[in-house]
């Protein structure tokens, strides 16, 4: 591909360009490697796609860290190369997925608000190199990114050695989009001065020494595309629950018609719920989010939403090529800033962002899973949900009531893995109704989940289960001997369902 030198704007650097292939030829076998990527956007499209091409004849295994998932079929390409002896924070590819649960492949899921600080600490070790995709390269060597920010500045600061990937797919004059603000590391860690959804803290570009770039390898590729489903019928029903429940906070003088800050994470339900707000009553709202999805340029468009904040731009093509056809429309209300900011404990709290994450299943108790199938078996991983759902003003799950035909309830009595405790729980949201959990104790929970959220199919075995538990006493009830006999149906059923005929098993609540 032919280099546009105007994208460099430090001279010395230009003398280091050269194509994928030689820049991953720098990549050992043992090495820490870090990406730039964050669901799918900003993410390395050319080194490490050539690295796993090299890995097949050339065995070789990295540790590989990133902000948070890739496109491009990477980390498919990779895992099935074996390059990759550990990943983390977190993936989201069908085939890397089968080879972490068969054990052949480490995985950490962690909270994606925590990884910069472990990365400064030294938990994962030392950053051999750092693959950033970058839209310039400016004149002290600082890096502008592209679509998502992530974990590339604390890459940067701490990568022995850098290659960078400019995408001449991205406009640039993406410029003045990035909000880059370097915290610090504890015992002298910053305040984060962020006060407002809008509020400038940073600077426009990664800082980078640019004794340590490498390599620049020129890209034309666009970001995959995300995967977003029409709202259907269910996904709608939730949606109305949850506008319905908010315009009640604001009649109760609790919330204003702007509401305060919105998170929703990816997903149909989640997006869909964001979509809900187009037709609603509400005005001037704000997002302080991770991703901006389709929903996010569909509130702009609705002229509903007058700022979003994230750290990625995460859309289908469609909504992609809408938002960079539009650019001048969109690019002064949007700031993309590193996750660690995106997810700081401090900034959603003083903000007082409202989150609307997607549960896998969830309790009798309002206890959410949110990332492992059947208790073992990781889906894709908890992402940011409980940095918003711990420190939020108001904390939503939604989650449809039952999946594969109706043969796994997503309530169930006790899930067998926690994500989110109940204490980080307050709504809960089906096709079926909302339980607000605010200010009840676990019985009072139970009752209100029951109520409203449960598919009518299961609703009188978990009445039955609670029933039973009750007499048992405990501020929590169980019958912890059938807490989990859902799980057991299925695995030799097919169903949750009691007296459900034999048929294949199908543990995937995805």
């Amino acid at each position: 591909m032919k280099p546009d030198l105007s994208r460099i704007g430090n001279a010395s650097l230009t003398g280091k360009i050269m194509e994928a292939g030689p820049a991953a030829s720098f990549i050992q076998d043992g090495m820490v490697v870090a990406s730039s990527g964050f669901t799918k956007s900003g993410d390395s499209k050319a080194v490490l796609l050539a690295l796993s091409e090299r890995a097949e004849f050339d065995p070789l295994q990295i540790t590989l860290i990133t902000g948070a998932s890739l496109g491009q079929q990477t980390d498919a390409r990779l895992a099935t190369a074996g390059a990759v002896s550990l990943r983390l924070p977190f993936q989201a590819d069908p085939v890397m997925r089968t080879l972490i649960n068969e054990g052949q492949l480490m995985y950490i899921d962690e909270n994606l608000g925590e990884t910069a600080a472990h990365l400064k600490t030294g938990i994962f070790g030392d950053i051999d190199i750092a693959i950033i995709e970058a839209s310039s390269i400016k004149a002290d060597g600082s890096i502008v990114p592209t679509t998502s920010v992530g974990n590339s500045a604390v890459f940067a600061a701490l990568a022995k050695q850098i290659i960078v990937e400019i995408n001449l797919a991205v406009p640039s004059d993406i410029e003045g989009i990035h909000d880059i603000f370097l915290s610090g590391n504890f015992p002298d860690k910053a305040v984060t001065p962020i006060t407002s959804t809008g509020q400038r803290v940073g600077r426009g570009s990664i800082p980078c020494n640019p004794d340590k770039i490498i390599g620049i390898v020129f890209t034309d590729k666009k970001d995959s595309p995300a995967d977003i489903l029409a709202p259907d019928k269910t996904t709608v029903q939730i949606a109305s629950y949850i506008l319905d429940f908010l315009g009640s906070e604001v009649r109760a003088g609790r919330l204003s018609n702007s509401l305060l800050p919105l998170q929703a994470g990816i997903g149909k339900v989640a997006n869909a719920v964001l979509q809900g707000f187009a037709e609603s009553d509400f005005e001037h709202l704000t997002i302080y989010s991770e991703v901006l999805q389709d929903s996010t340029f569909d509130l702009f468009d609705a002229d509903k939403l007058d700022f979003a904040s994230g750290s990625s731009i995460t859309v289908s093509e469609t909504c992609y090529q809408r938002i960079f056809q539009n650019w001048g429309k969109y690019k002064d209300k949007i700031l993309l800033r590193p996750q660690d900011i995106t997810n700081s404990a401090e900034v959603i709290s003083r903000l007082g962002v409202i989150a609307i994450n997607t549960a896998l299943e969830c309790d009798i108790y309002g206890n959410v899973n949110s990332s492992h199938i059947s208790g073992t078996h990781i889906m894709n991983g908890i992402g940011g949900s409980a940095d918003f759902a711990q420190n939020s003003y108001l904390s939503i799950f939604v989650t449809e009531s039952t999946c594969k035909g109706k043969t796994i309830s997503r309530i169930v009595p006790m899930v067998p893995h926690v994500d989110h405790s109940e204490h980080d729980v307050d709504i809960l949201v089906t096709e079926h109704g909302l339980a607000d959990l605010r200010g009840l104790a676990p019985r009072q929970k139970a009752e209100a989940i029951l109520k409203n959220c449960v598919h009518p199919e299961y609703r009188d075995m978990l009445q039955e289960y609670f029933t039973e538990a009750c007499t048992r006493g405990g501020q929590t009830p169980h019958v912890l001997e059938k807490a989990f006999n859902w799980y057991q149906n299925l695995r030799l059923t097919g169903s949750m369902k009691r007296h459900h005929k034999f048929q294949e098993p199908s543990p995937d609540l995805s």
